[in-house]
């Protein structure tokens, strides 16, 4: 994408591309293959934009992924096998993998781009949310759930050595899972700051990975709203405090949520609304560009609670562009 086409864009990352459709083998899973597409919509109901004006990523290259994976692991995709473990389903075993790298893959590599796309133009905009990507499990030479991509990583690479704006990086990484995949990659990087707050009873329980974080807090399975908000708070004003990062990547997970049965924590709604805006603000006030990574949720509502966070965004003033309708 072209600087000039960059400049009519709001910065929400999305193509029809992301969506997963596979003969309704989507359907045995309980993340929500069209999330994306489901959230745009919304977004689109509130007329505060023109669909013309959203921003569409490009599916990321083999060779822009072989700038983070290994050639082994790529490969290892090959193997419907190997994609069905990732995709946590198992029936993807039986199917030729033609048809997985198309059906599965394909949307999961044009999230890629689009977490790629998001970066660029929060460094343009000062925030970008892209409606998709934040596979935090994915590492240079292997996967986890639902992450056969290290996006994070990329994203993290082309800030520091391609964009020459960027010195420094914090990722914020509120999923209720440990970000383990983006962990072991960037364990040496002195310039990059994570903060990880997870459930610490659930997986992956990567011991090894957890070295690499900076600021780490463990959560107990069932934290509810005041005791997950409070913490939120303290420790990110602290990391701010002693850390102060040229560019925030921020994953939203809202496997957080009350209900989501692989999360197990106790999050209400108004709990990822206020957490997504203390996050923003902070970016705001400290005036550091942000990228926003949905990363996994599992919870039928969750199309709506993220739209409406990014509503909310919008009305606090956090998500400024001239494109707006109202």
């Amino acid at each position: 994408m072209s600087r000039f086409q960059l400049l009519d864009k709001i910065p929400i990352v999305y193509c029809k591309e992301y969506n997963v459709t596979f003969c309704g083998l989507q359907c045995l899973h309980p993340y929500d293959a069209e999330r994306g597409q489901h959230i745009l919509e919304l977004l689109l109901s509130a007329e505060i934009c023109d669909e013309k004006h959203i921003a569409r990523p490009l599916e990321i290259t083999d060779q822009q992924l072989l700038e983070i994976h290994t050639e082994d692991y790529l490969n290892s995709l090959k193997i419907s096998d190997q994609v069905g473990k990732i995709a946590e389903i198992p029936l993807l075993h039986f199917v030729p993998n033609i048809f997985v790298q198309d059906a599965y893959l394909k949307p999961m590599r044009f999230q890629v781009g689009g977490s790629l796309l998001a970066a660029k133009l929060a460094l343009r905009y000062g925030w970008a949310i892209n409606l998709g990507g934040g596979f935090h499990h994915c590492s240079s030479d292997q996967s986890g759930s639902f992450s056969p991509f290290a996006d994070i990583s990329l994203v993290v690479q082309y800030l520091l050595d391609e964009s020459k704006k960027v010195s420094s990086v914090l990722i914020v990484d509120l999923a209720a899972r440990q970000g383990n995949g983006f962990e072991r990659d960037l364990m040496d990087k002195k310039n990059v700051y994570i903060f990880d707050m997870f459930n610490s009873t659930i997986y992956p329980g990567d011991e090894f990975a957890k070295v690499a974080i900076t600021r780490r807090v463990e959560l107990p399975s069932r934290t509810s709203d005041e005791v997950y908000l409070r913490k939120l708070r303290i420790n990110l004003a602290a990391v701010l405090k002693e850390f102060r990062p040229d560019a925030i990547v921020y994953n939203a997970g809202t496997d957080v949520l009350d209900g989501d049965s692989l999360g197990e924590l106790s999050i209400s709604p108004e709990g990822i609304i206020q957490r997504d805006e203390y996050v923003f603000s902070k970016a705001y006030a400290y005036k550091i560009p942000i990228v926003m990574l949905l990363g996994t949720g599992f919870t039928k509502n969750v199309s709506e609670i993220i739209s409406t966070s990014i509503l909310n965004l919008k009305e606090k003033g956090y998500l400024p562009s001239k494109l707006w309708s109202k």
